[in-house]
């Protein structure tokens, strides 16, 4: 039998270890949870780069939005983001284009030729 080195064994590496411990994440959900204070934060909703700011504000650690995207996937957080608006999009014009659905097809009153036996 062939001896196979230790950390081939289990398949996975563990990775690298997470740059915020437990009491900063709790801390990080409760300020996702208050939301942002416009006059403290400079912001009206919470974008992963202001958390990111926010997480170097409070703990001196600096962190990725993609690092930071990825631990609030851990804790159930999913990026939610708005459906795109034009700045000038008029309100009044959106039903001029909106697409109907196409008229119902209905046999004609005029009868082919008879089907082939």
């Amino acid at each position: 039998m062939r001896r196979v080195p230790a950390g081939l064994i289990d398949g996975k590496a563990p990775g690298g270890q997470s740059l915020l411990s437990d009491e900063q994440r709790r801390a990080l959900l409760q300020a996702i949870e208050d939301g942002p204070i416009p006059a403290s934060h400079g912001v009206v909703r919470w974008r992963l780069i202001d958390l990111a700011q926010w997480v170097w504000d409070e703990f001196s650690i600096s962190i990725s939005k993609q690092t930071l995207s990825r631990e609030l996937r851990a804790l159930g957080y999913r990026k939610l983001s708005a459906r795109p608006r034009h700045h000038a999009q008029e309100d009044d014009a959106i039903p001029a284009f909106k697409k109907t659905s196409p008229p119902r097809w209905q046999r004609s009153g005029r009868r082919s030729h008879p089907a082939l036996p």
